[in-house]
């Protein structure tokens, strides 16, 4: 019964649309999005994502980081660079790596973020411009990385 209870009730939530709570919609653009893996072994990472039809884009084999692409989907492997993997968001860039001719600043995201009491790891110095980044983790410690790179 209870099972026939909270499957009705499920479908009129999906019906009208309603939930228990109402999502806010901000519309806080954060730019590009890749994720960011720790890998043991670079070479080995590639060769096998290479596999999957990611092709290179950007980075150094020999300093231990790429950036494979395959369609819209970014990746970058890591070797010994971050502590896990991470969700990576890069204002100021389209999914290709170019440069948008209007984008929200770090510093302004940041400002955002902190109004609605979302604990940062790491802040953006807000008296300077440019290049810029911040940490946070989503409330099951998945990292985010935002990282303005202009």
């Amino acid at each position: 019964m209870k099972q026939i209870a909270f499957t009705l009730l499920l479908l009129s939530a999906f019906s009208y649309g309603q939930t228990s709570e109402t999502p806010k919609n901000n519309n806080l653009e954060l730019g590009a999005f890749s994720v960011s893996l720790k890998v043991k072994d670079i070479k080995k990472s590639v060769e096998f994502y290479q596999k999957l039809g990611f092709t290179y884009k950007n980075g150094n084999i020999d300093q231990k980081w790429v950036v494979l692409k395959n369609g819209n989907t970014v990746i970058g492997l890591f070797e010994g660079y971050i502590e896990g993997n991470t969700l990576t968001f890069n204002p100021g860039w389209d999914q290709n790596a170019k440069n948008l001719e209007n984008f929200t600043d770090i510093r302004e995201i940041q400002k955002t973020l902190k109004s609605e009491n979302v604990k940062l790891d790491r802040e953006a110095d807000e008296n300077t411009k440019g290049p810029e980044y911040i940490l946070l983790k989503d409330p099951d410690g998945n990292p985010i990385l935002i990282d303005q790179h202009r």
